[in-house]
């Protein structure tokens, strides 16, 4: 029996070999492996940093990973979210510059690494500072002729910058800036804050806490001046067919003074213009009109206003019957009749041109270009004469043409 294992040994250690290949090669072809890329975001995690350090910076926080697994494994790679994991370890590490390795670690076996990148991470690290200083508010711009700015209120007053210690040293002040150009009302807004060096230049890669603050500023009109709104004053009427449509007078609003602080707050709400004449008008209007102030009340700044006015012809509808039809590139040879003969045609417009029109400022046309003999139903079309007149409808829409050939006789 030794005798007979020992000589058969070698094929049995040559059978399993072969049944061996056989299954593995069969598990690869029902599961093959695949390489290519990790197509979800893998973002590196710092570990270990001492609380009192910071990251100075910016340092690359994503890596391309390619791996090779089975498709199966690759299912679970893609969906679960945490497979894939990578790590830069600051254990004992100190403020100092260094380059520390990428650790990638794969939860989902079998999987082997191809190539990542980076591998290597170049970071330093700094103390961890805090500094409180106050907010420094910049106003540019002037209010509203009349108008002037109060003392601004900053809600906080104060703000904490933290960050690597060589940067919080660069800050010289934390500013917000304010545009205050032709105000006329209070401003209650929230701002961003920017912290900036000695030179005016933002420092970036710093916390601030808070990062915006609540700014209120008073905008008060000053004694003798006051804001009147614009009352365009006209007299007549359009042309007939025509209507008003718009007035507006720019600015609508404008800044009158009196030294007589009584005589400019007893004034109404708005001023008049000088009359405009709209008799006979039609077309839009735009022109320039003086105010009608009282002896000792001035307006601050331009001298008058201009006023657009929009002046549009009525809209109407008007409906022509019996209008007879026509035909075109009739061929020769070949003649034409119509049933109906004659349509009724719908047209709309401004009321001055729709006035004017007469029938013979419409044809109805049929085009009987490369027709033959026969019976056709066909839609004429409506040439008009006149500007501005849209067809609305023909009655009725279709026209029975009968095309003969023309009798001798």
């Amino acid at each position: 029996m030794l005798r007979w294992l020992a000589t058969n040994v070698r094929t049995f250690i040559l059978a399993f070999a072969l049944a061996l290949a056989v299954w593995v090669s069969a598990v690869t072809a029902a599961d093959p492996d695949e390489t290519r890329a990790f197509p979800n975001p893998i973002t590196i995690e710092f570990v270990g940093q001492d609380p009192g350090l910071i990251i100075k910076g910016q340092v690359t926080r994503q890596i391309q990973l390619t791996l090779r697994a089975p498709s199966s494994v690759w299912e679970k790679l893609t969906s679960e979210k945490d497979a894939v994991h990578t790590l830069v370890d600051l254990s004992g590490l100190g403020a100092g510059t260094y380059r520390l390795d990428v650790q990638v670690q794969i939860g989902v076996q079998p999987v082997r690494i191809i190539s990542f990148s980076p591998e290597q991470l170049d970071l330093t690290l700094e103390a961890l500072v805090t500094r409180s200083l106050p907010v420094q508010l910049s106003l540019t711009g002037t209010p509203a002729i009349g108008y002037q700015a109060g003392d601004a209120a900053l809600d906080p007053a104060e703000v904490v910058i933290s960050g690597p210690e060589s940067l919080v040293n660069q800050v010289a002040n934390v500013s917000l800036s304010l545009d205050l150009s032709g105000l006329r009302q209070n401003i209650e807004t929230t701002l961003v804050l920017q912290a900036l060096d000695d030179k005016g230049a933002p420092v970036s890669g710093l916390t601030l806490n808070p990062d915006s603050v609540q700014v209120g500023l008073p905008i008060t009109q000053q004694g003798g001046y006051r804001d009147l709104a614009v009352k365009v004053v006209t007299i007549g009427r359009p042309a007939n067919g025509y209507r008003l449509t718009n007035i507006a007078p720019i600015p609508p609003v404008v800044t009158v003074f009196s030294s007589n602080f009584e005589q400019v707050n007893a004034l109404p709400g708005y001023v008049e213009t000088d009359p405009l004449d709209l008799n006979g008008a039609s077309a839009d209007i735009e022109t320039r009109l003086n105010l009608n102030l009282p002896l000792g009340v001035t307006l601050v700044g331009e001298q008058s206003v201009l006023v657009q006015v929009g002046i549009s012809a009525i809209q109407g509808s008007l409906t022509l019957t019996n209008l007879p039809v026509e035909i075109n590139n009739l061929s020769s040879g070949l003649q034409a009749h119509f049933s109906p003969d004659k349509v009724a045609v719908l047209l709309s417009g401004p009321l001055p041109a729709l006035n004017t029109l007469v029938p013979a400022d419409v044809h109805v046309i049929i085009d009987a270009k490369g027709l033959t003999p026969g019976t056709y139903q066909l839609t004429p079309t409506i040439q008009l004469l006149i500007e501005g007149v849209t067809v609305e409808s023909i009655l009725p829409g279709t026209v029975e043409v009968v095309i003969s050939k023309k009798t001798t006789p």
